[in-house]
């Protein structure tokens, strides 16, 4: 290792990242343009749930986020239940041992401090306790960067995201409500900032000025079955929302629009096999995007967008597309609120196919006017988000002495 290496900022990047969530790879995305923009001499490296994909895609080396690969599988055999518990002890130790090789690590985005989807404490929110206590020991600055949260009712869960909460060494949120909640929960907010979702700095296609007779829908789709606290219900929850949306889906096609299904993650691929199932026409195509960029790409080229996860809401809202949201968390709610369209959210959990209808009538009918709005709200976007790297900059990367002087300490 030459000596300008040893010298080099080492930063990490941490989350469940490149295991099939386009959300989240599109936030480490756009934390990794900004270091190379900015801060080009750092040494990159990732701790995540998808090492292979990651490496492959952005070109960073990675390493796998637990020891047990069986992680987010329910065990059930006694075997499976000791390896899950041995797993907890290696990975404490392999977490510190990664921690300490960096002066830097970023969380990028993500739903890290919210349980609106089912999660168990001794899952991810126990691997970010772990990655805060060793920043915290180690001396590491660990940061959460654009993050998501929510309140908890579970106690262990809203304990362990209490204290990583506490123990970060920078705090900042994708938006007002996310901070509310940190602060209802305990945490110390006086000097966090609320900044738009990473994914609005990634670069986007021109939005399209729609001409002709009505065009594509994009239908954006979830394997959607309530949150943390509905798993008793989450078999009715998920036949309902399938329901409705399949009966919009071919209310469109009785229309004769074309409808593009998309999905936000690996896991959502039934849905869209039931919906082509269920509405049998050459009308409804699924595409199968790899990338926020594919999906912007996708929805760029749509007269409307109908989206249900939240990252798929901001690639439409990004590119400037007339949305509406199969909103299933306040997450959603706050994000339309803050790009102008509040008024076009549909319940995920009640979806009546008559009602979305409507809305969906009076969102092209008011689809100019939306359209400057969101091309305004962008670019106030934009000017947010360079402040946010700004003020990661000024508080993780003041000047390269920390790394130089750990240098000279472990020279021979």
């Amino acid at each position: 290792m030459t000596s300008a290496d040893e010298s080099a900022v080492r930063v990490g990047v941490f989350g469940l990242l490149g295991s099939g969530n386009l959300g989240n790879d599109g936030s480490l995305e756009a934390v990794l343009g900004y270091l190379r923009a900015q801060h080009p001499e750092a040494v990159v490296d990732a701790l995540c749930g998808g090492p292979e994909a990651v490496t492959a895609r952005y070109g960073i080396p990675a390493t796998r986020l637990h020891w047990y690969r069986g992680e987010y599988r329910t065990a059930s055999r006694a075997g499976a239940i000791a390896a899950k518990g041995l797993g907890k002890l290696v990975d404490a130790v392999r977490t510190a041992a990664w921690v300490r090789r960096h002066d830097v690590v970023i969380v990028p985005g993500m739903g890290v401090l919210e349980a609106t989807l089912p999660l168990r404490p001794w899952g991810f929110p126990y691997a970010l306790f772990l990655l805060c206590a060793s920043g915290r020991l180690f001396g590491t600055r660990v940061a959460l960067v654009g993050v998501g949260a929510d309140a908890i009712a579970d106690r262990p869960t809203r304990a362990l995201v209490r204290r990583s909460a506490r123990l970060a060494a920078y705090r900042s949120y994708r938006d007002t409500l996310s901070r509310d909640a940190m602060r209802a929960m305990g945490v110390d907010t006086a000097r966090d900032e609320v900044y738009p979702d990473l994914a609005f700095a990634l670069p986007a296609p021109p939005p399209r000025a729609p001409s002709g007779p009505p065009g594509r829908v994009c239908v954006g789709v979830m394997a959607f079955h309530g949150g943390n606290d509905d798993r008793s219900r989450a078999e009715e929850i998920h036949r309902r929302y399938l329901d409705g949306t399949i009966r919009f889906v071919r209310a469109l096609v009785e229309d004769g629009r074309p409808v593009r299904l998309l999905t936000g993650d690996d896991c959502d691929a039934p849905v869209v096999a039931a919906i082509l199932d269920a509405v049998d026409s050459p009308l409804v195509t699924a595409a199968e995007a790899a990338s926020l960029a594919g999906l912007m790409k996708e929805m760029a080229a749509a007269d409307a967008v109908v989206a249900t996860r939240y990252h798929n809401l901001v690639c439409a809202l990004k590119v400037a597309t007339p949305t509406l949201a199969l909103s299933y968390a306040a997450k959603s709610d706050a994000l339309m609120a803050r790009m102008g369209l509040d008024a076009y959210r549909h319940p995920a959990r009640e979806v009546d196919a008559d009602r979305l209808l409507e809305q969906f009538r009076a969102l092209e009918r008011n689809s100019a006017e939306l359209r400057r709005t969101l091309a305004e709200r962008n670019l106030v976007a934009a000017r947010q988000l360079e402040d946010q790297f700004t003020a990661l900059t000024a508080a993780l990367f003041p000047s390269t002495d920390h790394a130089r002087s750990r240098a000279r300490q472990e020279a021979p």
